[in-house]
C-alpha cells in the first residue's frame, strides 16, 4: 500500500496507527515530530493519508476530506494491513474522530485522539462526540486547554464513558501551542503528549 510513512522499529512489540486531520497530510510538521516521537519509545508508528489528500498531493489541487464512509473504508485497509498483535490506532483532529468511530474492529486495542474536534469553532452547538459517551474500548483524548473544537471548560462536565480518557494539553491551541506567556513550549507539550501516548500504547496492551 502506497501513501504510508513509518517510523519506528519494523518489529515493534506496538504499533500505532496516526491518521491526519483535515486540512493537512501525514507529512504535516505535526504529523511528522509526534510520530517520531512516539516512535523514539520503540513503538512501529504507521501515517497514511486519506483518499482526497493522496489526490491532493498527486496534483497540489485542495480538497474538501472525503465523506465519512470513504475515510472509514480507507481507515480500515490501513488497520488490515499493518496492524499487529498490539495496536492502538488514533489521529490528530478528524483522524482522531474517525478512529473513534472503528472501536468494534477486533483488531485493535485502544484509541488515540489528539485535539479531538467536539464542535466546530464558536457552534458548540454542533456537537460531534455524542458517541463518545457509549464506548467500551479503552479511548485517551489529548486535548488542549484553549482548544477552540472543545476547550477544558467546556469539556470539564461533557459526558464521556468510563472508557474514556480526558487528559488536557498546558495552555494549548487545536494544535497543542500554547502562548508565550504560559510559561510553556509548543515542543514540551508535543512532548508530553507523545509520552501520554506511549504509557497509554504500553498500558491497554500489557
Amino acid at each position: 500500500m502506497n501513501h504510508v510513512l513509518i517510523d519506528g522499529p519494523d518489529h515493534a512489540e506496538h504499533t500505532f496507527i496516526f491518521a491526519h486531520g483535515a486540512g493537512a497530510g501525514m507529512e504535516h510538521d505535526f504529523m511528522e515530530d509526534v510520530a517520531k516521537r512516539i516512535a523514539a519509545n520503540g513503538v512501529r508508528v504507521v501515517r497514511f493519508n486519506f483518499p482526497y489528500m493522496v489526490k491532493r498531493t498527486e496534483d497540489g489541487k485542495k480538497r474538501p476530506p472525503d465523506r465519512a464512509p470513504k475515510l472509514l473504508e480507507a481507515f480500515e485497509a490501513v488497520i488490515e494491513n499493518y496492524a499487529s498483535k498490539n495496536t492502538v490506532i488514533g489521529g490528530k483532529s478528524m483522524g482522531g474522530r474517525m478512529a473513534s468511530h472503528l472501536s468494534a474492529s477486533p483488531a485493535i486495542k485502544g484509541i488515540a485522539c489528539l485535539g479531538f474536534p467536539f464542535h466546530p469553532p464558536g457552534k458548540p452547538e454542533k456537537d460531534k462526540g455524542e458517541h463518545l459517551a457509549s464506548l467500551t474500548i479503552p479511548t485517551l483524548i489529548l486535548q488542549g486547554e484553549r482548544d477552540t473544537f472543545g476547550n477544558r471548560s467546556e469539556l470539564e462536565t461533557y459526558p464521556l464513558s468510563d472508557s474514556v480518557t480526558l487528559t488536557f494539553i498546558p495552555d494549548g491551541d487545536h494544535s497543542f501551542k500554547p502562548r508565550k506567556a504560559s510559561g510553556h513550549t509548543e515542543s514540551e507539550n508535543r512532548q508530553l503528549a507523545a509520552e501520554n501516548i506511549v504509557a497509554f500504547i504500553q498500558k491497554v496492551c500489557a
